[in-house]
């Protein structure tokens, strides 16, 4: 019996690297971070974004902030209210936890109206919206998750066949 509960941990913690493999964390702004050099409708147009993906917001502290908004916020850059989150540590890690549009501002006076602000459209699995070859950016490790979602693969189906 204990040898089934171990085969099985043992299952579950592969189908938890598995997700984390299929993932992308996207630096934005790609090497000029989260900054006023930016322009983010174009950045965020680049890439294909997913459930699970991470976006990494990063910026001096005290210079910027990161607020997850409302579209009606993003919009108008009143942060009076529509404000779903707010990151500030100057190195921020928001996981995009479902399909639907995200929308982001800096709410440091007078930065949002001057293009920090942006929206990205989260698709449930690996569906393409606009680009079909996304480019994901240097930190993204594209080429590393290909091979170890194969990896993740192969183990998931010897682990299931010690099983059944």
């Amino acid at each position: 019996m204990e040898d089934k509960i171990g085969r099985l941990i043992i299952l579950i913690m592969c189908c938890s690297i598995l997700k984390g493999a299929v993932s992308q964390v996207y630096s934005v702004g790609d090497e000029n971070g989260w900054s006023s050099e930016v322009d983010y409708g174009s950045w965020s147009e680049k890439y294909n974004f997913t459930v699970g993906d991470v976006l990494e917001f990063t910026y001096n502290k005290g210079q910027h902030n990161v607020f997850e908004v409302t579209e009606s916020t993003h919009r108008t850059c009143d942060a009076s209210s529509g404000v779903l989150a707010k990151y500030e540590s100057g190195d921020d890690k928001v996981e995009l936890t479902e399909s639907k549009k995200y929308w982001f501002i800096c709410n440091v006076n007078g930065h949002c109206l001057g293009g920090m602000r942006f929206g990205v459209d989260v698709k449930a699995g690996n569906t393409s919206s606009t680009n079909l070859d996304p480019t994901p950016s240097a930190n993204s490790g594209n080429a590393f998750d290909t091979w170890s979602l194969g990896l993740c693969i192969f183990a998931f189906q010897f682990l299931l066949r010690l099983f059944c």
